[in-house]
């Protein structure tokens, strides 16, 4: 095909094409004639900034005269535009705020140039890990702007950064980061494979993503921590493990993890190393309470009530005197009060929201130990365990936490503290099993490991933590951390 023929079959796909943007709501389409022919200028109103578009676009092509659409990007104040000659990319820019420009007779005939409308919400301080002391910034919606955020944490080059796309209809951004030489390879192909995977029509937040690679989908644990705060991300990917940023999501998602770190607030780092191990031990002592003092009530007062001692038993046989309900019933009942109220407080504008749990909590739970519905002792036990699982700096684990207590009540009221020890030893094996991108998840305790005990149930000082997690397998275990005291 010679050049003449391949220049009339462009201008007629380009005629093709413009027959059918003309056709969608918003498409703007401006033509200008010069000396060398016809410029054809086209994009949707309503993803491109027109204060961007008015200075720096048209000025330059109403007066100058180009020979080609290279000449002419020369003199475009913007980076990452396109040539090219494929018009299958033109639908897909335009929705995402890129400008056209068209030049008849020319190859390559498509100019390609980033206008979007910013319109993305500007960097604030945390609302769910929020700490006292320590950074007051988040992340927002926008994938450049948080990888901005870490890129300033970690001013590297070492750090790397993979981006895909998921999703057949929203084709979202998606970015690993990892930093070379410390983070383990197989650890990063693992994490990229199963994102290349994802078979899914629309990915709107980095939760789609934490569920369609999880290595168990059924399982009600979260497998990968997810998290708000930048210093985080920067600490993580330090210790050898990866990130993972989803455009659209102000929650970043970071793996292989365990169990014990949905326990560990990052503000522990910013205290000193025996008041933040004190508040840790309390965080996790709060969440064996809440998940095990309600069935511990109902299986006491069911199967063993002999153990208790007398002057207690006297108490709860007192407070129970109007009760109609078995204890299992009772327990389960208010339960299910306490999670109605959470879900209509979280569901209501947030001062609203606020006023229904208190007063709601109040007014219901005095009325329900007036009317004999529940025993006064079971309103205190319920509401600490719910005052427990609030301890918990993780969001989605502080929900699978709620969910769990539910069959360990069954069991416990069914079978007794036997029924109780089997749950329980259930939920046990499960999380042996589980892993995080193929790593397990319930170290460092299976597999045991003594060096990563440093920072899990207490955080010991940081001149002690001079090795990186094992169970991620960093390529380089070394930190250079150096004592004070050595030198």
């Amino acid at each position: 095909m010679n050049k003449k023929t391949s220049q009339k079959k462009v201008q007629r796909d380009f005629e093709k094409l413009l027959k059918e943007l003309k056709q969608k709501d918003g498409f703007i389409h401006y033509q200008h004639e010069h000396g060398n022919g016809t410029i054809h200028l086209g994009y949707l109103k309503t993803g491109v900034d027109p204060e961007k578009l008015e200075k720096y676009i048209l000025p330059r092509i109403q007066d100058y005269v180009y020979n080609d659409l290279t000449e002419l990007n020369q003199h475009i104040p913007f980076t990452k535009t396109e040539l090219t000659d494929d018009q299958s990319q033109i639908y897909e820019k335009l929705m995402k705020g890129f400008v056209f420009i068209h030049m008849e007779n020319v190859i390559p005939s498509y100019l390609l140039i980033p206008l979007p409308l910013d319109e993305k919400r500007q960097v604030q301080p945390p609302e769910i890990e929020f700490s006292v002391v320590g950074p007051k910034e988040a992340f927002v919606e926008d994938i450049d702007t948080n990888l901005n955020l870490v890129r300033k944490r970690l001013a590297i080059p070492e750090l790397s950064v993979k981006k895909l796309k998921v999703g057949t209809l929203t084709k979202t951004e998606v970015a690993v980061l990892s930093i070379d030489g410390i983070a383990d390879k197989e650890n990063v192909e693992t994490a990229v494979q199963r994102i290349k995977d994802v078979e899914i029509d629309q990915v709107v937040d980095s939760s789609f993503i934490q569920q369609t690679i999880a290595d168990n989908e059924s399982s009600p644990f979260p497998q990968l921590l997810d998290t708000e705060r930048p210093d985080r991300i920067t600490s993580i990917l330090a210790e050898g493990k990866i990130a993972i940023v989803v455009d659209g999501s102000p929650h970043v998602l970071l793996g292989p993890t365990t169990l014990i770190e949905f326990f560990s607030a990052f503000e522990d780092y910013f205290l000193n190393w025996l008041t933040a191990s004190t508040f840790r031990v309390i965080r996790l002592i709060a969440v064996f309470f809440s998940i095990l003092i309600t069935p511990l009530y109902v299986a006491v007062l069911t199967h063993h009530f002999e153990i208790i001692p007398q002057t207690m038993l006297i108490t709860l046989v007192h407070s129970r005197m109007q009760v109609p309900f078995p204890p299992i019933m009772e327990a389960l009942l208010l339960e299910f009060t306490i999670e109605l109220l959470r879900e209509a407080g979280a569901r209501l504008p947030t001062k609203i929201g606020q006023t229904i749990g208190i007063v709601g909590g109040i007014v219901i739970g005095t009325a329900a130990v007036e009317a004999g519905m529940t025993s006064n002792v079971l309103l205190i036990v319920v509401a600490l365990a719910a005052l427990g699982s609030f301890t918990t700096p993780v969001y989605k684990m502080s929900n699978t936490i709620r969910l769990i207590r539910f069959p360990l009540i069954i069991f416990a009221g069914i079978y007794g503290l036997i029924g109780l020890t089997i749950a329980i030893a259930y939920i046990m094996v499960h999380l042996l099993r589980l892993t995080s991108l193929g790593r397990p998840f319930f170290a460092p305790v299976f597999p045991f490991r003594f060096q990563d005990f440093k920072d899990s149930l207490i955080r010991l000082p940081f001149d002690k933590q001079n090795k990186r997690p094992f169970q991620v397998r960093p390529s380089d275990v070394k930190r250079p951390i150096a004592n004070d005291n050595d030198k």
